[in-house]
């Protein structure tokens, strides 16, 4: 019973660390998040820049496993160049030892007092206080666990059942390597395993040699969760991720044989017998950072090998990053800029529609089938991002603007359908029957078609500036189409009326062809709405005017 009690103090007091570290990253994330993301972007210009921001985001993060996602999503991006982002990686790694260290010295007292005021910040009115309460509770929680890991593994010392196990372990190194890699990786933490390590070197139970080894699995079970986590990514992720773990596990093949000459080594070194597995492991991160970063650009070249291009779906969005998530302001524009690719793919097919009409070409109107396909997925992602987004909470205003996106992206699907199901088989007709239009007539259509276009772009415009003299000029053409439309469809049976055999042969198709650009002109201008509305333009009808 008595070792029952003791596992699950030890098993709480990990859960509490891990708790704890999940609340200083988001937490961080939460106040700091687009900051430190540019931080990061842009401090890669240099080796020991890269190096340094790894460093410094770690240490905010408390995870190493967030930054090496966090630089991997800006390699996809080319934000940051593949050898830059391995030494961004041996920083995280010298990031979390350092975390490590500072957690073993000693002030695990203070923990009461940081959650005080982690919770006194929390209860302030900004987001960026809130993030910063939620990341003091945090440490306040990673110091608390300490303690209660120190109480647990107590009991540890007297333990027959343990000493054999830690027998066991000290006569099969690569086992205890092995076992060790296999906590940091369950855990998906490496400063998670060495807490735990070092709590139980403090009950004298293990030897120097083994420390150290348990250390070199912690290191390198650490590197495989950013492995497992961007399998489903692009090749330029995956290279990131991987290239880490492969340094790493290099550095633990060196090392492992000189496990016994370095516990000799450092219990000559005025250290505390009881921080063994955080010096080793600071030590082993600083030599494995020194002699892997000259080879960085070999590494980097290497993982183009290993790791060849792979073919990524057209319907794939590109900038909907899952790690955005947390600082809303960023994934609001990687939104943005999604749903900006989705008018961009809304444009080629009104373009082929055109062009199709214009030069009795059926070569431009296959690929308008692929792209709607595209258009449809792409705004399903979009959806399903924001709505994740506002899981999370939103303030008012992030609120309203990912409304304005979704609709504006739901608004290009409808377009898209009405060009597919709509605009190509009419404009198909033409050219497969060989029908002519009127001159008058095909002016007209093709002039609509041109200012659609024109249109179009203006709202894309439009929906990233929210400049609001050009959502009002946008309105006004929305008054032009309808008069355009409703005159070309007077004309148009005014020559029916005279009995033009042109005019009567394309009959359905013009009034067809008039109905669905005027009805993608109204899709196209309700990106205009939202900014009117808010200066206070829009009336809920045109009744109104009528009964002033």
């Amino acid at each position: 019973m008595e070792s029952t009690i003791v596992m699950i103090n030890l098993f709480g007091a990990v859960a509490l660390l891990l708790f704890g570290l999940s609340q200083v990253k988001d937490g961080v994330n939460r106040a700091f998040g687009a900051r430190l993301r540019t931080g990061l972007a842009s401090g890669t210009k240099s080796g020991l820049r890269s190096f340094l921001s790894g460093f410094l985001a770690t240490i905010a993060l408390q995870s190493s496993t967030a930054t090496a996602l966090m630089v991997a999503s800006f390699v996809e991006r080319e934000l940051v160049k593949p050898r830059m982002a391995q030494i961004v990686l041996l920083g995280a790694n010298v990031g979390t030892a350092v975390t490590a260290w500072i957690v073993a010295t000693g002030i695990a007292w203070l923990s009461p007092l940081v959650i005080l005021a982690g919770i006194v910040l929390y209860r302030g009115g900004s987001t960026s206080r809130q993030g910063g309460g939620q990341a003091l509770i945090g440490i306040g929680l990673m110091l608390l666990s300490l303690h209660l890991l120190s109480s647990a593994t107590e009991p540890m010392r007297q333990s027959p059942a343990l000493s054999a196990f830690i027998g066991l372990l000290d006569n099969a190194w690569p086992v205890a390597l092995a076992f060790s890699a296999g906590i940091a990786f369950i855990s998906s933490s490496s400063l998670a395993a060495v807490v735990l390590i070092l709590s139980l070197a403090s009950t004298g139970i293990l030897s120097a040699g083994l420390v150290i080894v348990l250390v070199l699995g912690a290191n390198l079970g650490g590197a495989i969760p950013p492995v497992i986590a961007s399998l489903s990514g692009p090749a330029s992720v995956k290279r990131v991720t991987l290239g880490n773990l492969i340094v790493r596990a290099i550095g633990c093949l060196i090392a492992l044989p000189l496990a016994g000459f370095a516990a000799e080594l450092l219990e000559t070194l005025p250290l505390s017998p009881a921080k063994l597995p955080v010096d080793a492991h600071l030590g082993f991160n600083l030599i494995l950072a020194a002699l892997a970063w000259p080879f960085s650009r070999l590494l980097s070249r290497l993982m183009l090998k290993m790791v060849p291009e792979d073919e990524q779906a057209d319907n794939a969005p590109r900038y909907l990053d899952p790690q955005e998530l947390s600082t809303p302001v960023v994934a609001l524009a990687s939104a943005t800029r999604e749903v900006l690719g989705v008018g961009d793919l809304i444009e080629r097919m009104l373009h082929r529609a055109a062009d199709a009409f214009e030069r009795n070409n059926m070569a431009k109107l296959t690929e308008i089938g692929a792209l709607e396909k595209r258009v449809d997925s792409l705004q399903q992602d979009v959806k399903i991002y924001l709505s994740k987004l506002g899981r999370g909470g939103l303030s008012e205003e992030d609120g309203r603007r990912s409304i304005v996106i979704i609709d504006y992206a739901i608004n290009l699907e409808h377009i898209g359908d009405i060009i597919e199901k709509g605009l190509l088989p009419q404009v198909a007709k033409k050219v497969s029957l060989g029908l002519k239009f009127s001159e008058d007539g095909y002016e007209e259509l093709s002039k609509l078609f041109h200012l659609t276009l024109e249109n179009l772009r203006i709202a894309q415009t439009i929906f990233v500036t929210r400049d609001f003299n050009l959502a009002r000029q946008l309105m006004e053409v929305k008054v032009e189409v309808r008069r355009m439309e409703k005159q070309s469809s007077e004309r148009h049976l005014e020559r029916l009326r005279d009995g033009r055999a042109d005019s009567l042969q394309t009959s359905s198709l013009h009034l067809d062809m008039l109905r669905d650009l005027k009805r993608i002109n109204a899709h196209i201008v309700s990106v205009a709405h939202p900014i009117l509305d808010e200066s206070g333009l829009l009336i809920e009808s045109r009744l109104r005017n009528a009964a002033e």
